[in-house]
């Protein structure tokens, strides 16, 4: 089990730890496919940037940033680079949003070391996973923005869009950013309706799922078709039609993605009738 916390605890029993080294969205890894775990970083001469992020069974978990304009070098040669997206499966999936947290907070870090709004140096403030400055006062947190993404249901179809950032010919659920001042199923409203030109209403939550591709949180939700045709915005959608149970294009199933996750859903309620 993994506890979130900022900084070590007092009793935290440091003979081993959980080490996540990060260059640039690729994790370094034990060979043998989990995470590195060592009394000692990988980075001994402390010429890399580390950040605790809590405790995993009992042992603390840090990320260690291998930022390339620093250079270090890794002590041990046999850690293997694996991209964060081709780790999914290799490693249990607790483990692997670890990994995408650590991702996270080692560009948190790497991008907020002076103050956006008087360039001062920053430092890290105990208690909070923040940056502060000292000369302005400005506090800067780790950037998370909000999406949401909704399976659209009419009756037994439901509507999948071919969206112009998937490669290759893949339709998923409609998906896009919350807007400021705006709550979470008005953005379901607005975006079906920017994206396909359709009217939608009762709007449920499914759940949510953190993706750290580069810092998102995905929120999901079902919602019934009210009004209008099919009308997809050119520059978004290549290709959006409704669907039924027995007659789906190439989607996600399962897998790592919350779209997989609905879709699944969907099914099993189709076929349960």
């Amino acid at each position: 089990m993994f506890t979130v916390l900022t900084q070590p605890p007092a009793d935290l029993d440091d003979t081993l730890s959980v080490w996540i080294p990060i260059r640039s969205g690729t994790v370094y890894t034990d060979p043998g496919g989990g995470l590195w775990r060592s009394p000692a970083s990988p980075v001994s001469d402390g010429s890399a940037q580390r950040a605790f992020l809590g405790v995993l069974d009992g042992h603390g978990v840090w990320a260690v940033d291998l930022d390339p304009a620093d250079g270090p070098a890794l002590d041990e040669g046999d850690l293997e680079p694996v991209p964060l997206r081709k780790l999914y499966g290799r490693i249990p999936d607790e483990h692997w949003q670890i990994a995408g947290r650590a991702a996270q907070i080692v560009e948190f870090e790497r991008t907020h070391r002076y103050c956006g709004r008087c360039g001062s140096p920053t430092r890290t403030n105990p208690s909070d996973r923040a940056k502060i400055c000292d000369k302005c006062g400005h506090m800067a947190f780790p950037r998370l923005s909000p999406a949401m993404i909704v399976l659209v249901e009419r009756g037994a179809e439901v509507l999948l869009a071919w969206g112009r950032q998937f490669p290759g010919r893949f339709y998923s659920a409609l998906a896009g950013f919350v807007e400021p001042g705006e709550s979470l199923e008005d953005a379901v409203v607005r975006e079906v309706r920017e994206e396909v030109g359709i009217t939608v209403g009762n709007v449920r939550y499914f759940g949510s799922q953190p993706w750290p591709f580069p810092h998102s949180l995905m929120c999901g939700f079902n919602c019934d078709w009210k009004a209008g045709e099919i009308d997809p915005d050119p520059d978004e959608i290549v290709d959006a039609d409704w669907y039924t149970a027995d007659n789906l294009p190439p989607v996600p199933r399962g897998g790592m993605s919350i779209s997989g996750w609905l879709i699944e859903d969907w099914l099993e309620r189709m076929s349960a009738g």
